[in-house]
């Protein structure tokens, strides 16, 4: 008997200790390093957002740790993105859009005809940003609220100011107006239940608004005068249709979410 432990001596379980050891300071070493990376240094075997990498991750058969935070983070649009910069625009249009809508008592064609290329624009540009912030993954929690104001907006103070001006009745801008703010409210009261999409009818009937509008904004005579007053017609019954058809399916969606809910209470109490 020497006293002397047998991981001194060489012996295998002192090879072993030595190996453990090694493996621990290495792990330390290792832990140390990752967390005092700068960040955007990349180190070996982790990702530069300090996850592991998904070469390392794939090679093992397993997915990466910290990839779903990674995604999450590069999805996140800026608010400054082209969808999101179309509909600023479109706000900033609206005051210059009655300023030369009203401009020079309002029936001067040239500045109608400047007025019209400003709702031309906004109009335009709505169909652009909604489609670009989908197709891109643009969307933000700003543009889903600053985008139906908008369109409200532009759409509203043209009513506004075309039944000022005499030139649309007013009852047609109160029946269009009191329909889109209506159903809007209605499509908040029933989120809860789901979310109700825009159908190919409410999809008409913006493009029909939209020419409607624009023609009457314009200082038309003649034919394209008698025109306008069916495009508007047709407009106003597409609202009015379609209004109806929304309503319809908020109530089907409230019953079913209501019967849903009541199932699965059922469900957990059993």
């Amino acid at each position: 008997m020497t006293g002397v432990p047998a991981s001194a001596a060489g012996g295998p379980s002192g090879a072993q200790g030595a190996r453990g050891t090694a493996a621990a300071a290495d792990g330390v070493a290792s832990e140390v390093s990752g967390s005092a990376s700068a960040p955007g240094t990349a180190v070996p075997g982790r990702s530069a957002s300090g996850g592991e990498s998904a070469a390392d991750a794939t090679a093992e058969g397993r997915p990466a740790r910290g990839g779903k935070i990674t995604a999450a983070a590069v999805n996140q649009a800026s608010v400054w993105n082209v969808a999101n910069l179309l509909t600023m625009l479109r706000l900033v249009l609206v005051p210059g859009f009655v300023a030369l809508m009203l401009a020079d008592g309002g029936y001067d064609p040239a500045w109608r005809s400047l007025a019209w290329a400003a709702f031309a624009i906004a109009m335009i540009t709505d169909l652009f940003d909604g489609h670009l912030a989908r197709t891109y993954n643009l969307v933000t929690d700003f543009g889903k609220i600053a985008d139906p104001i908008a369109d409200k907006a532009i759409m509203g103070a043209a009513l506004i100011c075309l039944s000022s001006l005499g030139d649309l009745p007013w009852w047609v801008t109160i029946v269009i107006l009191g329909r889109e703010l209506g159903i809007t409210l209605m499509r908040f009261l029933v989120i809860r239940y789901g979310v109700i999409p825009a159908s190919r009818g409410g999809k008409l009937k913006t493009l029909t608004q939209g020419v409607a509008v624009g023609m009457y904004v314009l200082a038309l005579t003649g034919w394209l005068a008698s025109l306008r007053f069916w495009v508007m017609a047709a407009a106003v019954v597409l609202t009015v249709a379609t209004g109806l058809d929304y309503v319809r399916q908020a109530i089907v969606l409230r019953r079913q979410g209501i019967a849903e809910r009541a199932a699965a209470l059922e469900e957990r109490e059993a």
